[in-house]
């Protein structure tokens, strides 16, 4: 193992997005198996500092890895298409005026069943950007195009947080 390697490389797992969880799962289990620092309590400090490291580094690997979204960049970003969401918020016409009319009909809902009708249709349109960049990734290798697909994720990732919010303030 290397703590350099990308983290499908540090997991064995190919570079796609579409993983199998159990999988992904089970190496994460094997892996802090090998390097937790508790293995390494009587080698001394170098060796529990080095072990800390790796736990580190194989946490942050599969948080990266077990959420589509941050997979999802993470690949791109590795494929040469960075989301650069801060300086990159373009997006195409269609998909700003959706987002301008959910925002408009989250304001105007006034019961819990309004609200759970949006969270329905917002994650639908989620699941079919997800399998879109699934497409892109691992069929099509437009790792550009899929990036751009990724920030539109990001903004519905950002309004399913704002649909939480809502339905709390209801008392759902």
């Amino acid at each position: 193992m290397n703590l350099t390697d990308d983290d499908f490389t540090l997991f064995g797992l190919p570079q796609k997005f579409a993983l199998d969880r159990a999988a992904l799962d089970a190496c994460w289990r094997q892996l802090q198996a090998r390097v937790h620092p508790d293995r390494f309590a009587a080698e001394g400090a170098t060796a529990q500092r080095l072990a800390m490291q790796w736990s580190v580094r194989v946490n942050e690997a599969y948080r990266r890895l077990r959420d589509p979204l941050t997979r999802a960049a993470y690949l791109c970003e590795l494929r040469g298409a960075p989301i650069d969401a801060h300086n990159n918020t373009a997006m195409p016409a269609a998909f700003l005026m959706q987002q301008m009319e959910w925002r408009e009909t989250l304001e105007e809902a006034n019961a819990a069943a309004e609200v759970e009708s949006l969270d329905d249709e917002v994650r639908t349109a989620e699941r079919a950007l997800l399998d879109e960049v699934r497409q892109l990734l691992d069929e099509r290798g437009d790792a550009a195009t899929a990036a751009q697909r990724v920030r539109a994720l990001m903004f519905v990732a950002r309004f399913r947080e704002d649909i939480e919010a809502r339905l709390d303030a209801l008392g759902q």
